[in-house]
């Protein structure tokens, strides 16, 4: 904003406060009457919108030390000063402004604002520069008056939401309750992955100079499943089978996610931990849709009858005389 603006503008009225408000008021007093005269809070309400441009200009440059500091001190020079040009029997705009400064009215000498040459005065820079504390001149960032940077992003807000096994694979939309109260609908992607983040474009915060709304920042924590763990966009599961199943093979049936059943052909002599795919029947997302993966687990009885423990003896004589953790203990010897 150009700073001459600032002599026609009372943002310390506009905000409704004293100009020695402390950053602390400001920024009470601004939200306050931010949240009365939003856009969204008054849709089609030309005049609360307005409104609601002054309040954020006002606050965008009393909110910034420096700025703040500058404004103070242009509207401390007298809000009839303008820079512009003089017209017949008038004096030239900037001699008007800094004339009374150096003691110097229309009639005496003019002060000029040429360039400094070595070891001379300096120019309207260096003028400027003096008075607000820096060596910059207009549209520079390194001081005096700033340059058009635009309207500032307002903040993110960040929020949590747990979803069971289920809802994170398959996708949602859930609502979720924000700081003012008021609720919002979050499209769930399916495929969410515990810890994954999901950025709302401009359902943060408002931006304090009518500049873009900051953006919500959902993280999600997915609850864990009694029967299947995610291991990327595979599905996986551990599947019991008996002894006599894994000896001499078998047609099992394994549950999906979604409730139905698959059938799967053990082959005969499968041991222990050996895994079993079903294609298709993972994880869908933008990338593809991954697989079910089912661990064979040979499950032991605990308890045998007398019949059934002849029976395993009798197996026992049947079977080659070998050791099946020979290998192993080579292996580990070296």
């Amino acid at each position: 904003m150009a700073s001459q603006d600032w002599f026609d503008k009372d943002f310390y009225k506009v905000l409704g406060v004293d100009k020695t408000a402390s950053d602390a008021e400001l920024k009470k007093t601004y939200r306050k009457l931010a949240r009365q005269f939003h856009p969204d809070s008054n849709p089609g309400d030309a005049a609360a919108e307005n409104r609601f441009k002054e309040i954020s200009e006002a606050y965008s440059v009393l909110s910034d030390k420096e700025q703040r500091q500058e404004y103070d001190q242009v509207r401390a020079m007298g809000s009839g000063a303008r820079f512009t040009a003089g017209g017949p029997g008038q004096g030239g705009g900037f001699e008007d402004v800094f004339g009374g400064m150096f003691n110097q009215g229309g009639g005496g000498q003019r002060v000029r604002f040429g360039q400094g040459g070595a070891g001379g005065a300096g120019g309207f820079e260096d003028i400027l520069g003096g008075m607000f504390g820096g060596g910059g001149g207009f549209g520079q960032s390194s001081g005096g008056y700033r340059g058009f940077g635009g309207p500032t992003k307002g903040r993110d807000v960040s929020a949590t939401t747990t979803l069971d096994f289920t809802t994170a694979i398959a996708g949602d939309t859930v609502k979720l309750s924000q700081g003012n109260g008021r609720p919002v609908n979050v499209r769930i992607p399916a495929g969410v992955a515990d810890g994954q983040k999901i950025r709302l474009r401009g359902r943060g915060e408002p931006s304090p100079d009518g500049g873009e709304a900051g953006d919500l920042v959902v993280t999600v924590t997915v609850r864990k499943h009694p029967v299947f763990e995610r291991d990327g966009q595979n599905l996986r599961l551990d599947v019991p089978v008996t002894f006599v199943e894994a000896a001499l093979g078998a047609t099992i049936e394994v549950p999906t996610l979604g409730g139905s059943t698959v059938k799967l052909k053990v082959a005969p002599g499968t041991p222990s931990g050996r895994v079993l795919r079903v294609k298709g029947r993972g994880v869908t997302t933008k990338n593809g849709t991954g697989d079910l993966l089912a661990t064979v687990q040979v499950a032991v009885p605990s308890h045998l009858s007398d019949k059934a423990r002849e029976a395993v003896e009798a197996l026992a004589e049947a079977l080659p005389d070998e050791d099946p953790r020979e290998d192993l203990l080579a292996k580990a010897r070296g």
